[in-house]
């Protein structure tokens, strides 16, 4: 038995105005991005803002993969409430720089890297001979005569949902990229809007990770010192170059040490780089994982060993600047995705930068004190594709109910 699909709902507060969704993950597949017209089952509703309103039929593989990328949904309106104003739908991604909108100055501390808007009531066109998507057909007939259909298409070169985690008693907005659908109504589009005849509701730009991986990633280091014949070699591979959140990293970890210097103690880590790329550049770079393993190594031995790493959101919610992929209301989240950069798309529109290297630190002893030998193995960390996910599965399940 599957289960119901999820229709999102919201309203402003003088009711003139309601929003209804199907969808509020939209996936860039890097080359399109994923189509919204059909509801898919694994959106879990948000307590006040959704609804069982309808079923829709399920979408197949085809309709995922779909290159049409139009972000669909519908506004139901009561005329009485409106008194002769119009009705518009914007769609903008907003680039939060950490406080709150307006300081006590009037300054914004927001930039909507974009924004488009339509005209939904009254309609610019006959709602009966527009093309319709499934879920938009069911909530029409199921709305009424009141009901008007809407559509969007994301830009190509626009950002993914993330945001940086804020510090336990951090005040006011996070710093985030974020996309938010508006409905609203006005004498016109220009034209000062009430809060209480305007309704908001926030959706997400999501990447998952490519079919084709990259070769096991590697690096390799030769210290040489001083008042030492020979030199320390180490050696650091990764067993892929692609890992899924949740996912164990195995760092293989060779150190040749023919030098005269004693290593005391391997650190190895998990390092999430997140670089604001928009308006300063700065990098955060946050060890989301470590392993203080204390193990040595003698002058003239050598060391195999694999160090196993497990990156979490669970073991750094308390930790300000974490990179977090973008949560809806009352919705968990994760660890931020890598970011894939489209081909000719500037990186500074891209607002943050997320990436993921495992660092292996060697602490070697000395008379004049402790020196370090560093090296850094970048990799990628996503989300699998969730029919990928499904095949897996379903071939699990056909594998286990199999005769033996």
């Amino acid at each position: 038995m599957s289960p119901k699909n999820v229709i999102f709902k919201k309203t402003c507060k003088d009711k003139s105005v309601g929003v209804f969704m199907g969808k509020r993950d939209f996936v860039d597949r890097v080359d399109s991005v994923d189509p919204v017209g059909q509801s898919d089952s694994w959106i879990h509703p948000e307590p006040e803002e959704s609804e069982n309103i309808s079923e829709p039929e399920p979408s197949s593989v085809t309709d995922l993969l779909s290159p049409l990328p139009p972000i669909d949904g519908v506004v139901l309106i009561d005329p009485e409430a409106l008194a002769g104003r119009k009705v518009f739908v914007t769609l903008s991604c907003i680039f939060r720089y950490g406080r709150d909108d307006m300081d006590v100055i009037g300054i914004a501390f927001r930039r909507e890297l974009y924004l488009s808007t339509r005209q939904v009531y009254p309609p610019l066109q006959d709602r009966e001979k527009g093309v319709h998507t499934k879920v938009q057909a069911k909530l029409l007939r199921k709305l009424g005569n009141n009901a008007y259909p809407f559509f969007f298409e994301f830009p190509d070169n626009l950002p993914c949902s993330v945001a940086l985690q804020p510090g336990p008693h951090d005040a006011g907005k996070q710093c985030a990229v974020e996309f938010e659908i508006k409905a609203f109504s006005a004498e016109s589009q220009d034209a000062k809007v009430r809060k209480r005849s305007t309704v908001k509701l926030m959706i997400r730009k999501v990447q998952y990770a490519p079919d084709m991986q990259g070769a096991p990633p590697s690096v390799e280091t030769t210290k040489d010192f001083v008042m030492s014949d020979k030199p320390l070699h180490v050696k650091v591979t990764l067993d892929k170059e692609l890992y899924y959140h949740g996912e164990t990293i195995h760092a293989h970890v060779n150190i040749t040490n023919n030098s005269n210097k004693n290593i005391k103690n391997v650190v190895v880590s998990v390092d999430q780089v997140a670089t604001v790329v928009l308006y300063s550049n700065d990098s955060y770079i946050k060890c989301v994982d470590i392993e203080d393993s204390g193990d040595s190594v003698s002058a003239g031995a050598t060391l195999q060993k694999v160090y196993k790493l497990l990156p979490l959101l669970a073991n750094n919610r308390e930790r300000r600047g974490i990179a977090l992929d973008g949560k809806l209301k009352h919705e968990d989240t994760n660890l931020a995705s890598s970011s894939i950069v489209k081909d000719g798309v500037l990186k500074e529109v891209l607002g943050i930068m997320v990436s993921y290297k495992v660092m292996v630190k060697l602490i070697i002893g000395g008379m004049m004190g402790s020196s370090e030998v560093g090296l850094e193995v970048p990799f990628t960390l996503m989300h699998p594709k969730p029919e990928a996910v499904r095949w897996r599965m379903s071939w699990c399940s056909r594998s286990s109910s199999a005769p033996t």
